[in-house]
Order: C-alpha cells, then sequence, then structure tokens
C-alpha cells in the first residue's frame, strides 16, 4: 500500500449512489468523488520547530473534500486519492 508523507491522506473514493428515476449524463460518472474514506494517512505536516502537526483526520473516516484538489493514483489496480488534509472540507459522521 501506499504511505502518504506530510499531511497528506490515500482516499478511497466513495460513489453516490442514484435513487429514483433521474437519468444523469454519460459526463456525470467521470467526474471525481466528493467524498472518500481514509485508508492512510501520513504523519502531519513537519513545522519550523523541528515538530510535527497531527492531522485532524484519521484512518477510517469518511471525508469531503474540494472535487479537483486530488491526485488520482493506481494501486495494483485499484484507484486512490491523494489529497492533503487543508483540502478536505470535513468529516462525516
Amino acid at each position: 500500500m501506499l504511505k502518504p508523507l506530510g499531511n497528506r491522506v490515500v482516499v478511497e473514493p466513495l460513489k453516490e449512489e442514484v435513487k429514483g428515476g433521474i437519468i444523469l449524463p454519460e459526463t456525470a460518472d467521470k467526474e471525481k468523488a466528493e467524498k472518500g474514506k481514509i485508508i492512510a494517512c501520513g504523519p502531519g505536516k513537519l513545522m519550523d520547530n523541528g515538530q510535527r502537526a497531527p492531522l485532524e483526520v484519521k484512518v477510517g473516516d469518511t471525508v469531503m473534500f474540494k472535487k479537483y484538489s486530488p491526485d488520482e493514483i493506481k494501486v495494483e489496480g485499484k484507484e486512490y486519492l491523494v489529497l492533503e488534509e487543508s483540502d478536505i472540507m470535513g468529516i462525516i459522521e
């Protein structure tokens, strides 16, 4: 698995489930996910004094993040997203 550095996290994107009779255009599936589950966290941002600022999120959290901020990667054929903690808007409880 990929181990993120600094204040980065690895997220498994969650697909939105569409219910009802709404027909989505073909491009809807090609949009990046806005929700995901954190599967790996870096150690935190290294501050000027040499200490690390701990992350506010943890492995297992489901988060919402800025739509176009993550970098897409594939590990063993599975798609993941890597983003900085500052791009996370909140934890979904």
